[in-house]
């Protein structure tokens, strides 16, 4: 992998922090384009984008530390001193994100599930950037494998699982799937914030599949933080759509049963004759 993207005499430019700009600038433009659909001013969403990163970083970071604690201790300098201590919790990023924006809408009086749904589709595109920044510096690193899709990282023995790469296509097919949904709530043939419930359920889906195949883990009491987090949302969310879409699943069930019980009478009298 290549985690130094090319230096220039004693400045070097990182391979991550890279695709951390290009997320942040193709998340932001993206962002810009599907506010502009709206009444919202830009420069009030953008305030509420800058405001909640903030809180992102905070919690990211704290949810880190809690979690590794035994390194960290009550050291204020470890936990500021990003880069020589580096780490931060990508389920904390999104709590203390969607915290921030929560904070923000209630201080500027904006209904949060008229605004959120135009964060996400952004959202998902800067996670799929940012993947593949991880995969790319080599900032995350897949399990031993056997399979034919391998890569070899330094400083590991082996072929791996190409898992962050993996993650960056769920996350770009996210996006896709958010932006569809976006203009059915426009619609309103789906309520207000019913992207931030999908992008729960499919963000935990996503962390669910491929935590198994990550090297490294952010432990809590001896098992997976992400893992356990992923397993809990996913079951809550995937119960709340079942509610969320239950008389269209038993339209579809009825016509199923009445579709196979035709079919069975027109199997039977054929095998009559």
């Amino acid at each position: 992998m290549l985690p130094i993207l090319f230096s220039l005499a004693s400045i070097k430019i990182y391979t991550f922090g890279v695709f951390l700009v290009l997320s942040f600038f193709w998340g932001s433009f993206l962002l810009w384009k599907l506010i502009r659909l709206t009444s919202f001013k830009e420069e009030e969403v953008f305030d509420g984008l800058f405001f909640a990163l903030g809180f992102s970083l905070f919690f990211g970071r704290f949810f880190y530390v809690i979690l590794n604690f035994s390194d960290f201790g009550f050291s204020l300098l470890k936990f500021i001193l990003i880069n020589g201590y580096p780490g931060l919790s990508l389920y904390g990023v999104f709590f203390g994100g969607f915290l921030g924006l929560l904070i923000f809408t209630l201080v500027k009086k904006i209904k949060f599930f008229l605004l959120i749904d135009y964060f996400i589709a952004p959202l998902f595109l800067a996670l799929g950037f940012g993947k593949l920044g991880s995969f790319f510096s080599g900032a995350e690193v897949g399990t031993k494998t056997k399979f034919f899709l391998a890569v070899k990282y330094t400083g590991f023995d082996d072929l791996r699982h190409l898992t962050p790469f993996y993650e960056s296509l769920f996350f770009f097919l996210g996006c896709y799937f958010a932006y569809k949904i976006l203009f059915l709530i426009r619609k309103d043939k789906l309520h207000l914030g019913f992207l931030f419930y999908f992008f729960v359920w499919y963000f935990s889906l996503v962390y669910f599949l491929f935590d198994k195949i990550k090297e490294h883990h952010l432990y809590f009491f001896g098992l997976s933080f992400n893992l356990i987090v992923s397993q809990i949302i996913l079951l809550t969310t995937t119960v709340y759509f079942l509610y969320y879409f239950r008389n269209q699943i038993i339209i579809n069930l009825k016509k199923y049963g009445s579709f196979s019980k035709k079919f069975y009478r027109r199997a039977k009298e054929k095998i009559r004759k």
